[in-house]
């Protein structure tokens, strides 16, 4: 019993540990959203896209990388949808093009100029045992704007989510809860990349939702089960890599894993089905109480 307690010992350990189950229900919480518009890709391509400007801020104001690297994430999630919108190109070209762009400058710029904020391994695979009080704060407050922005705008979220073309022609401005949702999920994963790291970031977005798919037919439900599986990847992982010596960020990432395996060979095969479907059976919601919403 010693030895299972002993990491609790530590303020450090204690404290990873509230982060990595914090960042865990965040990144399931927001991902739900991400996984069902079947955006997957873009979390995949926003954390490189953040990563550059984590690189390029640090030439001039190492300090500031937060502040500078969160704009950056902004803006690419921004153009990404603006270039989706007014042209002929695809969401994965635009987000192919502009993301890997912007981290292909970040490993350049780190190359060439070296850092002297973050180091280069902790932005990539992450380094929560060094996180300030300052990015906890960041952490907690940028998770709370996260839950009100669901809660404020929860039934225009939904409608746009499911059929949008039906959802615009409603009075819904689809563009503008797009965009939103964009600017909160850069922030999100900026939130998080001290914990998880750029590599491993957009597993965490993506297979809490889709567990969370193959338990239940309810958006609602999937919220909840979302977050907890965030949750407990966050806990478990943080806790196996004190004992398993590997990054946190890995752990959290693997735990996961196993729970999506576990969940998908005890699933039945219709559910197997339906989170094939990531877009359909999922509670529809009336146009009319969404409009007068």
């Amino acid at each position: 019993m010693d030895q299972i307690l002993e990491p609790f010992g530590y303020v450090f350990f204690r404290e990873a540990l509230l982060v990595a189950g914090l960042s865990g229900a965040l990144l399931g919480f927001i991902g739900v959203f991400i996984v069902l518009r079947g955006m997957s890709y873009i979390g995949h391509g926003l954390s490189h896209s953040i990563f550059g400007g984590f690189a390029a801020v640090q030439l001039f104001a190492a300090q500031f990388y937060v502040l500078g690297a969160g704009l950056w994430g902004i803006a690419s999630a921004l153009a990404i949808n603006t270039v989706t919108k007014r042209s002929r190109l695809g969401a994965d070209a635009a987000i192919g093009v502009i993301t890997t762009a912007s981290f292909a400058l970040g490993v350049a710029l780190f190359a060439r100029f070296g850092t002297s904020g973050p180091s280069f391994e902790s932005a990539l695979f992450g380094s929560i045992l060094g996180i300030s009080p300052e990015q906890i704060l960041w952490l907690v407050l940028v998770s709370l704007l996260a839950v009100a922005f669901v809660f404020l705008r929860y039934r225009a979220l939904l409608f746009s989510t499911f059929d949008p073309e039906v959802a615009d022609v409603s009075g819904i401005r689809v563009n503008r809860i797009e965009a939103q949702l964009m600017v909160i999920l850069s922030l999100s994963i900026l939130a998080t990349l001290t914990v998880i790291g750029v590599t491993l970031v957009a597993a965490m977005l993506v297979i809490p939702a889709v567990v969370a798919r193959m338990l239940t037919d309810s958006f609602g439900r999937m919220l909840a089960w979302s977050t907890g599986i965030g949750t407990v990847s966050g806990l478990v992982g943080m806790y196996v890599s004190y004992y398993a010596d590997v990054p946190s960020g890995t752990m959290i990432v693997l735990v996961g894993a196993a729970i999506f395996l576990v969940v998908f060979a005890f699933a039945g095969r219709a559910r197997r089905r339906r989170s094939a479907g990531l877009d359909s059976h999922v509670e529809p919601v009336p146009a009319s109480s969404v409009v007068r919403q």
